[in-house]
């Protein structure tokens, strides 16, 4: 049975993510809702994906969450457009490992190389995409807005930049890289496909995350300062619908990047495993 094994693995992946997410909490990357998420995800990756699986998301937390320390003080003026700041909630944690815990099911319940194809895309996206945002916000050009190429804010959803979409690249090769030399210590073939998946999916991914965000995402006005942002309030005033659709919002759409990162690195899988 492909399940064998999984009530021991559960409660190891449970321990593991707890003491991860704990950590994470007193450093000031979680809130305590996101040790909840990250205890529900690391547990089924964990606990139903494997080593390589664990590995990778626990590479993927540890980089995206520096980078969001890092230079804070400058990022702090752009990071107040966010809904949210770099400590993670619920609903941050579940749109970056959601697809990933969802795979490491599916990969407990049919054992399947393609799931690890797949894994690989969704953490590539995830970790491309945050990169991106985390080293884009300080890039000394204007950013511009993906669909348009018009100069844009900084921190404004959509906007792009050579820098960001370099960290971009760079955070799907980190995880492609990783992928492929957890295959070679652990003597499985197929380590070259998930470099390769890992970096061009993860870029792909996050200039898709962009896309969602320049045209669908649900953005709003401030009333008093009227620049744009993902706050519902902001200066202390309700917020005015700008455009995109009301129940997208930048969880729903890291999410949704991640979707497509998973079935892009499943279909290269499948077309060459």
């Amino acid at each position: 049975m492909p399940l064998d094994g999984a009530p021991g693995r559960l409660l190891l992946g449970i321990a593991l993510s707890t003491a991860i997410g704990l950590l994470a909490y007193r450093r000031g990357s979680l809130s305590r809702s996101g040790v909840g998420g990250a205890i529900l995800t690391g547990a089924l990756i964990f606990g139903l994906g494997g080593f390589a699986w664990a590995v990778l998301v626990v590479l993927f937390f540890a980089s995206s969450s520096a980078l969001s320390h890092w230079q804070a003080a400058r990022k702090a003026a752009v990071a107040e457009k966010f809904a949210k700041g770099s400590r993670r909630d619920l609903a941050q944690t579940l749109a970056n490992g959601g697809v990933g815990a969802l795979l490491a099911v599916g990969n407990a319940l049919h054992p399947d190389p393609i799931w690890l194809a797949a894994f690989v895309g969704a953490m590539a996206a995830v970790t491309a995409d945050t990169w991106a945002t985390e080293i884009g916000v300080l890039s000394a050009s204007p950013p511009r807005l993906i669909t348009t190429l018009r100069p844009v804010a900084a921190g404004t959803s959509g906007g792009i930049t050579p820098l960001g979409t370099l960290a971009a690249l760079a955070g799907g090769v980190f995880i492609g890289v990783s992928a492929w030399l957890l295959a070679a210590l652990g003597g499985q073939p197929g380590g070259v496909l998930l470099l390769a998946v890992g970096s061009v999916v993860g870029v792909v991914s996050a200039l898709f995350d962009s896309l969602l965000g320049a045209t669908v995402q649900r953005v709003y006005e401030c009333r008093v300062c009227g620049q744009a942002t993902e706050r519902r309030f902001h200066h202390g005033q309700p917020t005015r619908p700008l455009h995109g659709w009301p129940w997208l919002d930048n969880e729903g759409v890291n999410f949704l990047a991640s979707l497509v990162g998973a079935l892009l690195g499943g279909w290269w899988g499948a077309g060459r495993w």
